[in-house]
């Protein structure tokens, strides 16, 4: 996921959750407010009542002035007013005035009210008055106001997720340019572009600086690689030259015994594989420096029927049977000698690890839009432990055969250096599968 993305929905979340909080806390503000309305509306009436009280009055609310426990209710047409007085004696240490939240039933219908409870004597007898006002319409008011704020939130939610994103994505602007022009197209140090990136922010530009500096010395540690390969390959291969035409006069000398001879063949021999050695190593770090152009139309249906008539021998020999599937004409540019090897170090490994009257088939195809083809042999196999360094240098998979376990390492090379994907899938005592899938259809 990209970081703008990233920060979008981290802004969005923080959002959320303080709408989550507030959503939660919504209820509890709209009833104190309420509540503080109601508690003052509820004190001025019981404050005019006070003051329009008289004995004649009281006589009117309560008719048996005699009975003690006699109350008198008084209630608005819609029920959502009460006022009470009762003849309740005064407690010690009671309050004068009380708020509270009950329930009261009222011709058969139960509704929240909040009351006020005021305690008075008059005349020297102790009276309660009790004024309620409903509740019910503060709790629709709560819900409708819930509802209403929640749609608001998510409205708001998503209007300012989206102006994160491309407000994010303007500020990020240089950033992405940095990556697409500075590092992902960048194949080698040579090809940078030091051009500085045009950018607000101050951080930006310094990255930008940074990186110019950084692929500077990059450049510089490369040259210095390639003029390293240069004089190894002159300083090793041309001793190697010497002694081999040195070992190959000696035996002309016809006073040599065959011991002799057996000797200088043998060491013939240990030069030829030095020296190919030396060759494969500077091979791949030739390749791994992008030394090589990659600007050639290759066919790879040709390259594979040049390679089964060089090899053919070589497979007869092993009575090996070459099955060439080939059937599209895929043509990419990249370095024809390079690809030949790397198909070559494929079909000679399925050589060396197959069995006698085994096979190789070669397939290709498409694959989500992408060609690929693979070599698959009939063969020891791998394991798993196997498989995992097949690709390292000097990996062999078995001490049986001849080689420098260079072969795959250098086919990776290859691979990488064309963008091509390599993949392997063996199975123990039953073959190998190598596929090569290109990185899209010409």
């Amino acid at each position: 996921m990209k970081i703008k993305h990233q920060l979008a929905i981290f802004n969005a979340l923080t959002r959320l959750l303080v709408i989550l909080i507030l959503w939660l806390m919504l209820p509890i503000l709209v009833k104190n407010v309420v509540y503080h309305h109601i508690n003052n509306s509820l004190l001025e009436k019981k404050k005019k009542f006070i003051e329009h009280l008289n004995q004649d009055e009281i006589n009117d609310f309560i008719e048996n002035p005699d009975d003690s426990t006699e109350t008198f209710s008084e209630f608005s047409t819609l029920h959502s007013e009460f006022l009470v007085l009762s003849r309740v004696p005064i407690k010690p240490h009671q309050k004068k005035t009380t708020f509270t939240n009950e329930y009261r039933k009222i011709e058969d219908e139960e509704s929240e009210f909040r009351i006020l409870q005021h305690h008075f004597t008059y005349e020297g007898v102790d009276y309660q008055l009790e004024i309620g006002s409903s509740l019910t319409e503060v709790s629709d008011l709560t819900f409708v106001i819930r509802f209403f704020i929640l749609i608001v939130f998510v409205v708001i939610l998503f209007i300012t997720f989206l102006a994160d994103t491309f407000y994010i994505e303007y500020l990020l602007k240089p950033f992405y340019k940095i990556i697409d022009t500075k590092i992902r197209r960048v194949n080698e140090p040579e090809t940078f572009d030091h051009t500085p990136i045009k950018a607000a922010s101050r951080d930006f530009r310094e990255l930008d600086f940074v990186l110019n500096q950084m692929m500077d010395r990059i450049a510089e540690v490369f040259k210095k690689e390639k003029q390293f390969i240069s004089n190894v390959s002159h300083e090793l291969l041309t001793p190697i030259a010497l002694l081999k035409n040195k070992l190959e006069n000696l035996l002309q000398n016809e006073s040599l015994d065959d011991n002799a001879i057996d000797k200088i063949a043998g060491s013939l021999k240990t030069l030829d594989m030095l020296k190919k050695i030396i060759n494969n190593l500077l091979l791949i770090s030739r390749i791994d420096n992008n030394q090589y152009e990659a600007n050639e139309e290759i066919n790879l249906r040709e390259i594979v029927s040049d390679l089964q008539q060089d090899l053919q021998d070589r497979m007869d020999d092993r009575e090996i049977e070459f099955i060439n599937k080939i059937k599209e004409d895929f043509v990419f540019t990249g370095n024809r000698t390079l690809i030949h090897i790397l198909i070559y170090n494929l079909v000679t490994n399925a050589i060396k690890y197959n069995k006698s009257n085994g096979s190789i088939l070669i397939e290709d195809g498409f694959v989500e839009e992408h060609y690929f083809i693979s070599v698959k042999d009939s063969g020891i196999g791998m394991d798993e432990s196997q498989l995992e360094k097949i690709f390292s240098r000097f990996a062999r998979i078995s001490s049986d055969q001849e080689g420098q376990g260079l072969g795959l390492a250098i086919a990776q090379s290859i691979a990488a250096f064309h963008h091509v994907q390599i993949k392997v899938e063996s199975v123990l005592n039953t073959g190998t599968t190598f596929t090569l899938l290109f990185e899209k259809a010409n």
